[in-house]
């Protein structure tokens, strides 16, 4: 079955909104009718099975052209819209490309001349002139492609995630069924659509038939908090970078009231503890869903029920529905409880393989399982809390270091609003550890000697960053990612 026909075909004649906001409106019919018309096009255009490459900022535009492709049983490949010409032109040679939807500015900037560039007024016009048929659903098979999503991941290349029709379909079925989604949810979104975590929010309460508020200016605290008030949303993501900054950066957000927020969950990275503390300290009626995923897993491998957030708080939980997880060692065998081993995954949401790499397939994928390359330990109730990814850990002489638990004592000070922990060369160490904080500026008190002295309280001598530098603000990617040196 095509996703987008799973997503859409309950609501062809849903009344009301499906996208909120400041920049405008768009109804459920509207939404439809103008992807319905906008795939009929681009199937007597280019046809299908083509890899047609998406630059846009989150916007209605961008949403009834992701979809509109994948209905057209073509390929959505979605892009960030500050990718830079070589790096898109490397991209559009690798996908054989030669039909780009693009905002009027990603245009102007890297000068598109591909056969069809198609911008917001462009779209406009193909979608009146294209007759009306009645929605019909696609002769799309479950396993056929449906987007290639590239990630920066270790190397200077890029990889290209492929995420079939079926992967896309589990995955939002897995995640409406542990959240406990419905028509009624209201969700502010400030992640881009070209990061599956944005992705993953979009498709589901197009299923259920929620409705989304647009925010593409997180960066202004307050639109968010507007908004979380003005349309009475009943949920929010974020990415560890977008909780630090709401609860350090903003009195008036921890001091802010949201009396229609059911929930709100948190992927991308870990969370440290003592900002979830303080979130649910701060809003006790507020549930919240510590997550784990890979956008080789279409977007969420596991969750942590809120419910066990006090006996469970540090883990990202277990496997969400129809999703396996294991934690195996270098043999395959499962790890006792305490031992680290590597995270595993198998279900209908794990992708098709990585875009003409099948070598690095195979290394990713063996026996039907994804093999995430995340460490981590389970408890004896098979709960799984994360160690670090096996690049990350520090050796610092000869004594293994990971980074998460000396930020985790770090982060633990009032007024720090981010901590790095990463590794530089010592001549005698091998490794020393390095600390790059952020902080609140009214806290004058935090200085580098005070910083050491707390870690040598809580943490082994050889743990204590040996230097410390002081930053002004979190360095994060397009989605909001902390980006790492």
């Amino acid at each position: 079955m095509n996703c987008v026909d799973f997503l859409l075909q309950e609501h062809t004649h849903r009344q009301g909104d499906f996208i909120l906001g400041r920049n405008g409106e768009l109804t459920y019919n509207s939404l439809i009718d103008r992807v319905n018309r906008l795939a009929i096009w681009l199937k007597q255009a280019i046809g299908q099975a083509q890899n047609v490459m998406l630059i846009m900022p989150n916007s209605h535009y961008s949403i009834v052209a992701y979809l509109a492709i994948m209905k057209s049983g073509n390929v959505v490949v979605p892009l960030n819209p500050a990718i830079e010409l070589d790096g898109f032109n490397e991209l559009v040679k690798r996908c054989g490309s030669n039909t780009v939807f693009a905002s009027n500015q990603v245009v102007k900037r890297l000068n598109l001349e591909m056969t069809n560039v198609l911008s917001e007024a462009a779209i406009d016009t193909v979608i009146e002139e294209t007759l009306v048929n009645e929605w019909s659903n696609s002769e799309t098979q479950d396993d056929d492609l449906a987007q290639i999503i590239f990630t920066s991941g270790s190397t200077a290349k890029p990889k290209g995630v492929m995420i079939s029709h079926r992967n896309i379909i589990a995955n939002t079925s897995s995640i409406i069924d542990y959240l406990h989604l419905t028509q009624d949810d209201v969700i502010e979104i400030v992640l881009p659509f070209f990061y599956c975590y944005g992705l993953s929010l979009l498709h589901t309460h197009l299923k259920v038939g929620g409705q989304i508020v647009l925010n593409n200016t997180f960066i202004f605290l307050n639109s968010v908090i507007d908004d979380l008030n003005k349309y009475q949303c009943t949920g929010f993501a974020g990415v560890p970078s977008h909780f630090q900054i709401l609860l350090r950066k903003s009195d008036t957000f921890r001091h802010s009231d949201f009396p229609h927020l059911r929930y709100v969950t948190q992927a991308g990275g870990k969370l440290h503890t003592t900002f979830i503390k303080e979130f649910c300290d701060s809003f006790p009626d507020t549930k919240f869903y510590v997550m784990y995923g890979q956008t080789e897993a279409t977007a969420r491998l596991s969750y942590l029920p809120p419910e066990r957030l006090a006996d469970k708080l540090g883990s990202l939980g277990k496997g969400i529905p129809d999703v396996e997880l294991r934690v195996v060692d270098a043999n395959g065998d499962d790890v006792q409880p305490g031992e680290v081993g590597e995270i595993i995954a198998k279900g209908d949401n794990i992708m098709s393989g990585y875009y003409q790499e099948p070598e690095e397939t195979a290394t990713t994928i063996k026996g039907g399982w994804l093999y995430t390359g995340d460490l981590a330990k389970v408890d004896e109730d098979g709960f799984i809390y994360h160690a670090a990814r096996r690049k990350e850990i520090i050796k610092v002489g000869g004594r293994r270091v990971s980074p998460k638990e000396i930020e985790e004592v770090i982060v633990g000070i009032d007024g720090v609003i981010d901590c790095t922990i990463e590794a530089v060369t010592d001549e005698v160490l091998g490794e020393a550890i390095k600390a790059i904080l952020v902080v609140n500026k009214r806290h004058s008190e935090i200085t580098e000697s005070y910083i050491k002295k707390i870690c040598a309280d809580k943490l082994s001598s050889y743990k204590v960053p040996q230097t410390i530098e002081f930053i002004e603000n979190v360095k994060v990617n397009a989605a909001g990612k902390k980006v790492k040196a």
